[in-house]
């Protein structure tokens, strides 16, 4: 590239926030002991969740095994193209929970490897143990690959947070006063009350908002992989987890990498910020929903030879009838993609029957709200979960290697 994307005074200002909270190596630290189960269940007890891990735990032993399908249809892996399971909408604990009793009673679906999460970091969901224990259902319990959490810019957030950022950094951040000793950031773009679905508005130095977000989330709960919704955090992002190897990213649709000169764009943002071991903090990549069978294959053989680490590439096989255009369905595509030897993750926003409360607009419901909807909600990854069984179910049938939960999996 020409220019570099980062000047010196930009680095300068996450190095600084790195340091803030006690430099990379103590934050890498706390991460591993705070993805530990034993320590998370402590914490959970102590914060009222004791029991419903107890009785996730008693949930999970009535999951399906693979094992049993494959020896049952005497399934053979006779072609390339593996097929990681993706499902997102897994909005906290107490949704999460109520997904996990309905997987149970169902006993025939099995678990995605990776699992994703739209809920803001607000105070709540990161402080009161709402998030923890979701970690501790789906990684501890269920044994999923990848929790993806994700950090809206826009949302409220106690003043002391960006005063405290401004005082590290030496930059300054556009808010409102919201009282209560609330400020938000100032979003000038229409979308969502977060603005353009929470991120992809990120203007001025607020990738600095985004990166302190983070920060605070993994060391309070193990979460280690996060959202990324635009050009300005994720290349911060890659500077920054340069540093600090247990935290990786998930490019997001909503990014909009459509087609290869995007893909190519973000090879070179790879590329510039690689980690000293030749690692990407960038573990995933998601193509957007515009993007053609073939298109996506380009992006994976381009991938192949530039000689950059391997990154996840994802689609999306349905999505929320408020996301995009109706009646989505990219399964006969997935199946050219993976009969072209490409692997690929087949990620479910929708099971495509746009069932109420499958929507963009759930994401934005507020803690409160969440909770009161939690069977509603739940009900939704429900049968996003038996949309996902059903084709990977297919896939395998043809020939392929696919990826679930380590709970849907004999020991």
């Amino acid at each position: 590239m020409y220019f570099d994307l980062l000047s010196d005074r930009d680095m300068k200002a996450i190095d600084a926030l790195i340091k803030s909270y006690g430099g990379a190596k103590k934050i890498c630290n706390t991460i591993k002991s705070r993805r530990e189960y034993e320590t998370r269940k402590k914490i959970a007890g102590e914060k009222g969740f004791g029991e419903m891990l107890e009785k996730a735990e008693g949930y999970a032993a009535k999951f399906p095994k693979v094992e049993d399908f494959i020896a049952k249809e005497d399934l053979k892996v006779t072609k390339p193209g593996i097929c990681t399971t993706q499902v997102s909408g897994f909005q906290g604990s107490h949704v999460t929970f109520d997904c996990m009793r309905r997987l149970a009673e169902d006993g025939n679906v099995f678990s995605s490897s990776e699992m994703i999460s739209v809920v803001a970091l607000t105070e709540h969901y990161v402080y009161s143990g709402d998030l923890m224990v979701t970690l501790a259902m789906a990684e501890n319990i269920i044994g999923a690959d990848k929790f993806c959490s994700t950090c809206m810019v826009g949302i409220p957030w106690p003043e002391e947070r960006f005063a405290k950022i401004e005082k590290v950094t030496g930059e300054k951040f556009d808010r409102r006063d919201l009282g209560g000793g609330l400020s938000s950031l100032i979003l000038k773009n229409m979308g969502t009350p977060f603005g353009n679905f929470g991120g992809i508005e990120v203007g001025d130095c607020n990738h600095l908002v985004y990166l302190d977000a983070i920060t605070r989330t993994t060391l309070e709960t193990g979460a280690n992989f996060f959202l990324n919704p635009s050009w300005s955090t994720i290349v911060a992002a890659c500077y920054y987890a340069r540093q600090i190897p247990d935290i990786s990213f998930k490019i997001s649709m909503l990014l909009s990498v459509q087609n290869t000169i995007q893909f190519r764009m973000m090879m070179n943002i790879i590329k510039a910020y690689l980690r000293d071991d030749g690692t990407t903090p960038i573990y995933e990549i998601n193509i957007g929903n515009a993007a053609s069978p073939e298109t996506f294959i380009q992006c994976a053989e381009d991938l192949k030879a530039s000689g950059l680490p391997d990154v996840s590439l994802t689609a999306h096989m349905r999505i929320n009838p408020d996301l995009g255009m109706e009646n989505f369905d990219w399964t006969e595509n997935a199946h050219k993609v993976l009969d072209a030897g490409v692997n690929l993750t087949i990620k479910y926003e929708s099971d495509g029957t746009a069932r109420p409360f499958d929507t963009m607009e759930t994401y934005f419901l507020s803690d409160e709200e969440r909770g009161n909807k939690a069977k509603q909600i739940g009900d939704v990854i429900y049968h996003k979960c038996i949309r996902c069984d059903k084709d990977v179910r297919e896939i395998m049938r043809r020939g392929h290697e696919a990826r679930f939960a380590k709970i849907s999996h004999k020991a």
